[in-house]
């Protein structure tokens, strides 16, 4: 976590040294400043070059001290910039690998940079809510041109190098096969002797319409950022450096950046970055947790849940051979998948020979017995405790010894699945959401036999598979079908008291979610929430539903794939067109309840909606079926379409107050069905210390 100093002839190097991306945190400042100031002193030094260890030159900020006084702490960024931009002696950024955010603003510091090709590129602030805080929208148009400075910094994405190496940001880029540190030595003395020193603040920005830039830039973000405020902000700030003299554009820059970081947006990316991030780490499975290798793998069923599951390792190079009982079945399973990696070469998002090697890797078969030397299967059969211990007792008595048996159940008792076997330790859960080939989510459940190992495995398979892994433990629906049960028996119930389904995804769609709960009760399939609760209604009869869902299905309004549910679908398309008679048949319903129908606002909507989710996350909190609030939160973020730019429910819970929060439930708890807001016992005892569910510990 600090810089290294080598002097090699007439030339000092300067190595950033704080794995895995040398993050630019307190320690690391302090001592490339100091290794700046030794080698000004140094009168046997001509020049100096900076670089980076390992794999990166620099990711930037230390995200280990986001939020933390070392973030501040002197030297600043700003101060080691201002060291390297200041010295009498020509400094040398040598960039490989990674650079980006404050990583690339130290380079624009330097007098010159040099790069290997493949290097990324980037100031990804804006994904954080946020615009570069020490000088990138300064520096970067004046080496780039305004435009291009403008779509770097807008969009955040990395661009290569070499698509970089005919513009000002850099000097050379070296040929694949040089040797970074001797070429970039070379090249110091080469410069070492010339002045002036060039500074980018120095360089004008080019640009022969800034005006007109400027204005169709505002243009297209105004009609994109949605909800966020940091893309029009980066286009303020990025513009300053046409208008305003270097130092003025700096302090703009500061403020805008201060401004930023104190909106509820940005805060809310910032928690999901970190949530991400955390989400994997488990208190009792250490990192050097030994992990079982996965070179191939099985799905059994082949319906698009399993075909999905399968794209997933064949993406990754991983071979899989899909299994079902019915080679009609099998036969459908294979054209979907075919199906699907042809859309994605129509779309240009993958060339035919890459969708071609894909498909070569998945196979199929009609035979337990061809799966059994694979290291990890996959069942993703109908949701059912007789059909899944079916297969599983088939999977224990082929499959090799360490085989990971996975089950992909949305809702059952792990610990029963685990039970039909003998080797409950090789047992667990990857609860992956549909499309599995494109959901980010992996609610990964760990049983109470499941093995670290295999824990510490899937784990990372998920981050193989390009998935966030999600932990959870043992309950009815694990963390997010628990969660949204009580989310769709609220929207039931207003159904009852008022409103209609497009009502109802109106407001929470206005809210920030994706899809309200009827659009997605008709994508995801009626008849299969209607399943789950034919069950609850024998397992659980005190838990009250509305019965409206249950009479669209005995309808046959299953959904989009009868062409009717909630809503009506023309043929060929999916949008939702509004039905009268489900609409009549609500409020038929109401009348034969005897309720009264009244006018429901949507905050209201929005509110008995999202604090049903709250209510259910404190309560699997408190069980320890999460280890932490934000791993709720990455739950609902990517596999619940929750908006982003309010963090997950936890954490949107946190910033509206707790207190707040529990005074809502109490006004609700005085209306029908009142009984379903009793707040969690978690709930009320932090909403009464003034707390919120991220200040919990391990969250």
């Amino acid at each position: 976590m600090s810089a290294d100093y080598q002097v090699h002839g007439s030339v000092a190097v300067i190595t950033l040294n704080n794995p895995p991306v040398n993050g630019l945190g307190l320690a690391t400042r302090t001592a490339a400043v100091a290794a700046i100031e030794r080698a000004l002193a140094d009168s046997a030094v001509k020049a100096l070059v900076i670089t980076g260890a390992g794999k990166a030159f620099s990711g930037g900020a230390d995200i280990k001290e986001f939020n933390s006084p070392k973030a501040l702490a002197e030297p600043t960024l700003h101060t080691l910039i201002a060291a390297a931009e200041g010295c009498t002696k020509p400094v040398i950024a040598a960039i490989h690998s990674v650079c980006m955010g404050g990583g690339l603003e130290l380079a624009l510091g330097c007098h010159y940079r040099v790069a290997m090709p493949g290097a990324q590129i980037a100031l990804p602030e804006v994904k954080l809510g946020l615009l570069p805080g020490a000088g990138g929208t300064q520096r970067l148009p004046r080496v780039l041109g305004l435009e291009m400075a403008l779509k770097m910094i807008v969009s955040g994405t990395p661009v290569p190098s070499e698509q970089l190496a005919g513009t000002a940001l850099f000097d050379r880029v070296f040929g694949a096969d040089a040797d970074l540190l001797s070429a970039s030595i070379a090249f110091a003395n080469e410069v070492a002797a010339v002045r002036p020193l060039p500074r980018v603040r120095e360089r004008a920005v080019a640009c022969a319409d800034p005006e007109a830039v400027l204005q169709s830039a505002r243009a297209t973000v105004a009609a994109t950022a949605g909800p966020y405020p940091a893309p029009l902000e980066c286009v303020a700030t990025v513009g300053a450096a046409v208008t305003i003299a270097f130092d003025d554009g700096l302090k703009f820059e500061r403020e805008r950046f201060i401004h930023l970081i104190q909106t509820p947006e940005s805060k809310a990316l910032r928690h999901a970055f970190f949530a991400e991030r955390q989400a994997g780490k488990v208190p009792d499975v250490p990192a050097d947790t030994p992990t079982r290798t996965i070179r191939s793998a099985a799905v059994v069923g082949a319906g698009t849940m399993g075909a999905g599951i399968a794209m997933n390792f064949a993406n990754t190079g991983i071979p899989v051979r899909l299994l079902d009982t019915r080679q009609d079945a099998l036969d459908k399973g294979l054209a979907t998948i075919r199906k699907n990696y042809e859309n994605s070469v129509g779309k240009g998002k993958l060339t035919a020979d890459k969708a071609a090697q894909r498909v070569a890797l998945v196979s199929a078969t009609l035979a337990f017995a061809d799966i059994a030397d694979a290291d990890i299967v996959v069942e993703a059969v109908f949701e059912d405790m007789a059909v899944k211990e079916s297969v599983f007792r088939q999977l224990d008595a082929v499959m090799k010894p360490g085989a990971i048996l996975a089950s992909n159940t949305s809702t059952l008792d792990l610990n029963r699945i685990a039970s039909f076997t003998k080797r409950p330790q090789d047992v667990i859960g990857t609860h992956f959401f549909s499309p599995a080939n494109v959901m980010k989510l992996l609610e990964i459940v760990r049983g109470a036999a499941t093995g670290k190992d295999v824990l510490a495995t899937t784990l990372a398979l998920a981050k193989k598979l390009r998935k966030t892994g999600v932990v959870a433990g043992v309950c009815d629906g694990f963390i997010g079908n628990r969660m949204i049960e009580q989310y769709s028996r609220q929207a039931g119930f207003l159904l009852e008291e008022g409103c209609l389904p497009e009502q109802v995804d109106r407001a929470i769609e206005g809210f920030g979610f994706a899809m309200g709960p009827f659009r997605m009760g008709d994508l995801a399939g009626n008849d299969i929430g209607w399943y789950i609760r034919k069950r609850r209604y024998a397992e659980s009869p005190e838990i009250t539903y509305s019965k409206t869902a249950d009479l669209l299905c005995e309808m046959g309004r299953y959904g989009q794939k009868t062409g009717a549910g909630w809503y009506d679908y023309r043929s060929g398309e999916r949008k939702a067109h509004p039905a009268k008679v489900v609409d009549d048949m609500i409020v038929q319903h109401s009348a034969d309840l005897g309720v009264a129908r009244r006018a429901i606002s949507d905050q209201e909507i929005v509110e008995r909606l999202v604090y049903a989710l709250v209510n259910e996350g404190a309560r699997i909190l408190e069980e320890g079926i999460a280890l932490r609030a934000s791993d709720i939160d990455m739950v609902y973020l990517s596999g619940y379409g929750f908006p982003l730019f309010r963090g997950g429910p936890m954490f949107y819970a946190d910033t509206v107050g707790l207190p707040n929060v529990v005074r809502a439930m109490q006004r609700y708890a005085g209306g029908r069905h009142g009984d379903a807001w009793t707040p969690a016992p978690l709930l009320l005892r932090l909403a009464a210390e003034g707390k919120g569910f991220n200040d919990v510990k391990g969250s």
